[in-house]
């Protein structure tokens, strides 16, 4: 294993990687880093949590020129939260190098984004139809970019950019670098990699390397009507500190985070007809630990990068193995265990059984559990916060308190109503959660030789429009 030394990068860049806490190239980084120095094109392969971020982000601070004040390198990512995180990154990457990267997307204020423009960032990471709106208004020009660098390149076809990714690449100059990475490799990837890029390099980081090793794989099979109720018990006997629960749709995000803030959980939603404020609100809420749920649809959450993360719960299984490894991909990480589970209907067991195989991962099936369960769950966890206190925490001045209440009540009673207080009993509100029609299972696709065309993703509303003459049309797609 290579480390950040020995690839010939920079003292500055160096000297960011260990305050970033990297110890260690992960195999993408490896094998990437070395050949993206050398100006090669390259094409990667690899999953969520492979470390792909640094391994094309090094290499790009590594080789901006802070003698030229303009734009120099160009990031593409599909989501705005994506490119906030990326953006975030890099300028942790080129900090000591002091390279400044902004992040463009849809739903922030234009002119704020104009005026930060004016302080002259090196790199940009953008979603493509930002971009594009940029372009048009000569507020970015991309003559002096030297990297550009395509990150999760198949969302971003399944989400309809690939003629604005083709307009995007034609505007900037041709004898640049382009790095592309994607989980799978659909023949509309290959064609975009045959048309815009130079004899690159193809660097595939194996399914079975893909890190979540650290996270156990579980699922409960329950027929849809009991799936909220069983959640519910599932979440009261494990009590996860920060957890992500995936939804099928806009309309299931919605449902399930309000039926489960009325049971008393600490929940909020998060899709993409929200607000970009609102988002930022949810999302800023839920790194501070003030929220312990997250609900999103895969879209929304494509590229959430949140430390703490302790568990995933597909309330609703998806449909593609790639799109559960992204899913898992959550938790589990920095050496951290995590623990996913997915709840599936009779009817999607052969959906579970083609992820299993993709994925040569069996997931544990375990028991719904009973409410008793869940209660004594609920308990053994008082117990615990009431042992650590007791333990761990100055406790001296209540001492006293307790010493009277001892005198007029025997210690049982006074035990047992202190547990009854911390205890969370379930909450019996009466909820009720619109039935998603169970996935049809479809003919496995491997990781490596996808070819089929771009499914639908119920996430979205509409399709790119070009670049171009039809630009005003281009304007009214909805941004991610």
């Amino acid at each position: 294993m290579l480390s950040f030394s020995e690839m010939g990068l920079s003292a500055q860049v160096i000297k960011a990687v260990a305050s970033m806490g990297f110890e260690e190239a992960t195999p993408i980084q490896e094998q990437t880093i070395p050949l993206a120095l050398q100006g090669k094109d390259l094409i990667g392969q690899a999953q969520t949590g492979t470390g792909k971020t640094a391994a094309f982000g090094l290499p790009l601070i590594e080789m901006i020129d802070m003698d030229l004040e303009t734009v120099q390198g160009v990031v593409l990512t599909p989501t705005r939260e994506l490119a906030v995180q990326v953006a975030e990154e890099l300028n942790k990457i080129g900090q000591f190098k002091r390279v400044s990267t902004l992040p463009i997307y849809g739903g922030q204020d234009i002119d704020r984004q104009i005026r930060a423009l004016k302080k002259r960032p090196r790199i940009i990471v953008a979603t493509p139809g930002r971009l594009m709106d940029h372009m048009r208004r000569r507020t970015i020009r991309l003559q002096q970019v030297k990297i550009t660098v395509l990150d999760e390149a198949d969302e971003m076809l399944n989400m309809g950019f690939v003629e604005d990714i083709e307009t995007i690449l034609q505007e900037v100059p041709a004898e640049r670098q382009t790095l592309l990475f994607s989980a799978t490799m659909p023949q509309p990837i290959q064609k975009l990699a045959q048309r815009f890029m130079r004899n690159p390099e193809i660097i595939s980081i194996r399914t079975k390397e893909v890190t979540v090793v650290n996270t156990e794989q579980n699922y409960i099979e329950v027929p849809e009507k009991q799936k909220f109720d069983v959640f519910c018990r599932i979440l009261d006997l494990q009590a996860p500190d920060l957890a992500i629960v995936f939804g099928r749709t806009k309309r299931r995000v919605d449902e399930l985070s309000e039926a489960l803030s009325k049971r008393g959980y600490s929940a909020e939603g998060i899709h993409g007809d929200l607000t970009q404020a609102r988002r930022d609100s949810v999302l800023r809420q839920f790194r501070e630990g003030t929220v312990e749920l997250l609900v999103a649809t895969d879209v929304a959450a494509r590229g959430l990068d949140i430390s703490g993360v302790t568990h995933v719960y597909n309330f609703d299984i998806p449909q593609d193995p790639e799109s559960y490894v992204h899913r898992i991909g959550r938790t589990g990480r920095a050496g951290k265990s995590g623990l996913a589970t997915t709840f599936v209907t009779p009817r999607e067991i052969g959906l579970l059984r083609n992820i299993e195989n993709i994925t040569r991962r069996k997931m544990i099936r375990k028991p719904i559990p009973s409410t008793i369960e869940a209660f004594k769950g609920q308990q053994r966890i008082a117990i615990e916060k009431l042992l650590h206190v007791a333990e761990e925490e100055d406790i001296v001045k209540y001492k006293g308190a307790a010493e009277d209440l001892l005198e007029e009540t025997d210690s049982v009673t006074l035990l047992s109503a202190a547990l009854k207080l911390l205890t969370k009993e379930t909450n019996p509100k009466l909820v009720s959660l619109t039935e998603e029609a169970p996935l049809r299972a479809k003919t496995p696709r491997n990781f490596r030789d996808e070819t089929p065309r771009a499914r639908k993703n119920p996430e979205l509303k509409g399709r790119a429009k070009p670049f171009g003459n039809r630009a005003k049309a281009h304007a009214d797609r909805p941004t991610f």
